[in-house]
């Protein structure tokens, strides 16, 4: 993709400084750790947690003479995750060693792809806002093992290595400088994490660290070259990468305006301060001394077999968005909070099955997500089955309750369960529409009040104030078309 179109300034996105506008230039390493049961090049287990140092094979370890041997899965995952992002598929790629020392890396180097990744140039399209769409360049995904990790908590003299997560297959996803904002880093991300999860190439639990951001940030003059950036590494959370995009540019943006010049490096994110701080001077690909892993041969399949791959996908969020916006005539927002998760569009679409889809759709988003949200559940663990959120929606469309006692409705079958039908009957919640009973109600309540009797005659407006007492006195329950029918009649309007 001609991620050209990018490049111009986005106005709403600049930054006032004291000598003018400035522009953010944000560009994403995306580091995801691929959904497999063993390790890149190992059968050793990928399992979160367990016993410091329980899941490492000698590969793992690096004992002499220990060989790496490609995991055939972590493979289909990369080409899935390419070819969900629209992105080129390179039949042939190279595995390269890329040389640092890190404590936690026992062979002293990564094995890592370099000149010639697994997947090439791809698009990722960003809804920022309800109404603001942006295209974002993906420049390339690599697979590459994980390091293991320090610990320097436990002892007051000595650093801890725990090595299980040594040698898990990530992928690295690398995107172009087409990012502006904070609110845009924030988007892309959260988009990247659902295309990840439909796909099932990674869990996306960034708690567990199997989503993690390198943020490049730059800040630059409109119209002007690209300015020194800095990398902030690891951070856990879209949160957090918002508010580090934002202090970092601030950071920049002030150095600049005193005269100052900005360093290429390395920088952390302290939440708690809200500032990025210094962490080591920028490496450039030159010091890692890469060159092709003698280990392992060029790694090697067939278009047919990326073809077979492609043919199993299941259908991604942008699809499904587009479908649910088509054959359900939902609003583009309604539709893209929908399909944000895979469980929760099949969810709507039970509901949806055979009914009002846009009623569905305001019952799924406002009154479900919106108690899920507050009660901290997800439509995974939801007390409400898709099967009681439609049994409610049938109860309304057929005018056997009204929507205020609907949520009372919700409400109980949320907390104590049961089937919606069954307790509208128990529970006596069923509309009144014997117009026999209504008309008692309007009878008693136009005798107790002459005077606004007189008001509503002459301002016909007043007729709520009538309908309120109405659907006070029957508990809610009369139907409210057909007190309105009645009063009509009886106070001659």
């Amino acid at each position: 993709m001609d991620s050209q179109m990018n490049t111009h300034a986005r106005p709403s996105k600049l930054i006032k400084g004291a000598t003018g506008d400035w522009e953010i230039v944000i560009g994403m390493e995306i580091h995801a750790q691929v959904s497999s049961n063993s390790k890149l090049f190992s059968g050793a287990s990928t399992e979160f947690g367990g016993d410091p140092n329980a899941h490492v094979s000698l590969v793992d370890a690096a004992m002499p003479g220990m060989l790496p041997v490609i995991n055939r899965e972590c493979v289909a995952q990369a080409i899935r995750t390419g070819l969900g992002l629209k992105a080129q598929i390179n039949c042939r790629s190279v595995f390269d060693r890329k040389n640092y020392f890190y404590p936690d890396l026992p062979q002293g180097y990564q094995i890592s792809q370099y000149k010639s990744p697994i997947v090439g140039e791809g698009t990722v399209i960003v809804d920022v806002t309800a109404s603001e769409q942006i295209q974002v360049g993906i420049e390339r995904l690599h697979l590459e093992q994980d390091a293991g990790k320090s610990l320097h908590d436990q002892s007051p003299t000595d650093s801890f290595v725990d090595l299980n997560r040594s040698g898990v297959a990530l992928m690295e996803i690398v995107s172009k400088p087409d990012l502006r904002s904070a609110e845009e880093a924030r988007a892309y991300v959260t988009k990247l994490r659902t295309i990840l999860r439909y796909l099932g190439t990674c869990d996306g639990d960034m708690e567990k660290g199997s989503l993690r951001a390198d943020v490049n940030v730059s800040v630059r003059k409109p119209g002007a070259p690209l300015g020194t950036r800095c990398e902030i590494k690891n951070v856990n959370s879209i949160r957090f990468i918002g508010q580090a995009v934002d202090v970092e540019a601030r950071r920049q943006i002030g150095i600049l305006e005193d005269g100052g010049k900005i360093d290429q490096e390395t920088r952390l994110f302290d939440p708690g301060k809200g500032e990025t701080r210094s962490m080591r001077s920028k490496e450039e690909a030159h010091d890692y001394r890469y060159f092709p892993d003698p280990d392992l041969l060029p790694l090697e399949f067939e278009q047919s077999y990326v073809d077979e791959l492609a043919s199993h996908l299941p259908e991604l969020p942008d699809e499904k968005k587009a479908r649910f916006m088509r054959d359900y005539g939902l609003p583009s927002y309604d539709a893209g909070v929908l399909v944000m998760e895979r469980a929760s569009a099949d969810y709507y679409e039970n509901v949806a099955k055979g009914r009002d889809a846009k009623a569905a759709a305001n019952w799924v988003i406002n009154e479900l997500f919106g108690r899920l949200n507050k009660e901290g559940k997800d439509i995974e663990t939801s007390p409400v089955s898709a099967d009681q959120l439609g049994g409610i929606v049938d109860l309304i469309s057929a005018g056997t309750i009204s929507g205020k006692i609907a949520k009372d409705l919700f409400e109980i079958v949320f907390t104590e369960g049961g089937d919606p039908r069954e307790l509208v009957e128990t529970r006596g919640m069923k509309q009144v529409t014997d117009t026999g009973a209504i008309e008692a109600a309007v009878d008693a309540i136009i005798a107790a009040n002459p005077d606004k009797v007189a008001q509503a005659q002459a301002k016909p407006t007043m007729l709520g104030w009538f309908v309120g007492q109405v659907m006070k006195q029957t508990g809610g329950k009369a139907n409210p078309q057909a007190v309105n029918d009645v009063l009509k009649s009886k106070l001659g309007i």
